[in-house]
């Protein structure tokens, strides 16, 4: 029978990260937390930290349990509060967002999981290099970007295309015609480009050259929603995936004035896991079946 004592223990040191702590807080010897947690892991059958430097870290099969015992351990708390009925356990899908992707995107991935009360989500934003070690380190069960990781013999992770915006050039409205040619377009108004290093820019950069423009750049951004500011407020046009802006389209306050050559590919980025989370599944099923 599953021994929840040994479990306990296990949670005691997976928080603290250090059997010292946990032991200190337990008010119990080391030797005897490293038993309980060695029981744990003889009655799971996968080892469930391993030791980097003085530091523990859990492995994919302990960041599992460690989800199941805040589940746990939560309910108990809750019994002790009221007694009353008892909600499922909510499980966690730990998401990692490169921090300037669009939020409309993000949202739209989501979307399948966001009515459902027995799912958290949790949602980290930062730089991709970040997000990528928090990924192989098992703290991300998927991280979303708009370029693929580099990959070689010893990379585990798979990047999963799951849509392809195209990008226009869009700004305010405008009684006068602009050029209907988009070279001169492009060379005759002042433009908000996304930052050098967005795969937007590479292939925009990369158009002007083919098209031989010097463009007027009046600002470069590294966030979406910057940039979308910066246009609603005449900075220029923007170089932008139409879903940035798609409520400011809607309403009107924002045109789409040409298309573009361009697309921005986005990418659901995971690594090989002996115990996938399923609601990664749910995501990833849905977006195949756009």
């Amino acid at each position: 029978m599953f021994n929840f004592h040994h479990l306990h223990y296990f949670w005691a040191v997976a928080h603290e990260g250090n059997l010292t702590r946990a032991a200190a807080r337990l008010h119990v010897s080391q030797s005897a937390v490293s038993m309980q947690i060695q029981k744990l892991e003889d009655e799971l059958g996968h080892p469930l930290f391993e030791r980097r430097g003085k530091a523990l870290v859990l492995t994919e099969a302990g960041r599992i349990a460690l989800d199941h015992a805040d589940a746990i351990f939560a309910h108990g708390r809750e019994l002790e509060s009221a007694l009353g009925g008892q909600e499922a356990p909510r499980r966690p899908l730990r998401i990692g967002s490169l921090a300037t992707l669009s939020r409309n995107f993000q949202l739209g991935f989501l979307q399948p999981l966001l009515a459902r009360d027995d799912v958290e989500i949790v949602v980290r934003s930062g730089g991709f290099a970040d997000l990528l070690r928090a990924l192989d380190a098992h703290q991300l069960d998927v991280v979303l970007g708009n370029a693929a990781p580099p990959r070689d013999a010893a990379t585990t992770r798979v990047a999963h295309p799951i849509a392809k915006q195209p990008v226009s050039l869009v700004g305010r409205p405008r009684r006068r015609r602009r050029p209907s040619d988009l070279a001169a377009l492009l060379a005759s108004e002042p433009l908000v480009l996304p930052a050098a290093e967005s795969s937007i820019r590479a292939g925009f950069d990369a158009l002007v050259a083919r098209l031989g423009v010097r463009p007027r750049v009046a600002a470069e951004v590294d966030d979406m929603a910057m940039l979308r500011l910066f246009a609603r407020e005449r900075a220029g046009l923007a170089v932008v995936p139409p879903i940035v802006v798609q409520d400011e389209l809607r309403e009107g306050v924002l045109v789409e004035v040409a298309p573009l050559p361009l697309a921005e590919t986005f990418f659901a980025i995971t690594a090989a896991r002996r115990f996938p989370n399923p609601l990664l599944e749910v995501l990833l099923r849905a977006r195949r079946a756009r």
